[in-house]
């Protein structure tokens, strides 16, 4: 390798910090795996959605016999890849924020701003749960419009599984959050910095 070239800096404990227990590294290797499941998962179902249409374009326009049941489909694939991508932005740290105004405040601010955040998050996934769950129980008996062998509850079964998702990670967050001897600048995204 050129001088000046090094490799790029793998994650891991700030300098200073205790090392790692055998558990926490293998709870962080747990979080890891579920974020690249979360990553492929939104990738086969962007992949599925483009498939939707792109049949649903060829049927209409090349064979002039318009399918019934692509449009309703895309949609609910649209929602999934919304919804799990939504948890998959949420384990990155890359919903939206407002860093100039956190960083302008004292790490023990900035420590208050991340837990009510992370706090805010969860009440969210909690009543995402909740109300997926009540949703799931009454639309039991109901079918897809286009499709009668599909059942909605399948299809609203998104709402309560990423609520899920997304406590667990709140819940990850949160122990990370209130963890001794770490700063709170260690857990925000950088995106310009990931980005070179």
């Amino acid at each position: 390798m050129a001088p000046g070239n090094a490799p790029p800096a793998q994650p891991g404990p700030a300098p200073g910090a205790p090392p790692a227990s055998a558990p926490a590294l293998r709870l962080r290797q747990l979080y890891e795996r579920l974020v690249l499941a979360l990553q492929v998962f939104s990738g086969l179902l962007l992949l599925a959605m483009t498939a939707l249409v792109l049949v649903g374009i060829f049927y209409r326009y090349v064979l002039d016999d318009a399918l019934s049941w692509y449009d309703e489909f895309a949609g609910y694939v649209l929602i999934w890849l919304t919804m799990y991508g939504s948890v998959l932005a949420l384990a990155k740290r890359k919903h939206i924020s407002f860093e100039t105004l956190v960083e302008k405040l004292s790490p023990r601010g900035q420590r208050i701003v991340e837990v009510v955040g992370i706090l805010c998050v969860m009440s969210f996934s909690l009543v995402l749960l909740v109300s997926g769950w009540q949703l799931i129980v009454g639309m039991a008996d109901e079918t897809a419009v286009s499709l009668p062998g599909v059942r909605m509850a399948w299809i609203y079964s998104v709402m309560p599984i990423t609520g899920g998702l997304m406590f667990l990670i709140g819940v990850i967050q949160l122990v990370q959050a209130l963890t001794p001897g770490r700063s709170p600048s260690d857990a925000r995204a950088r995106p310009m910095e990931e980005a070179q």
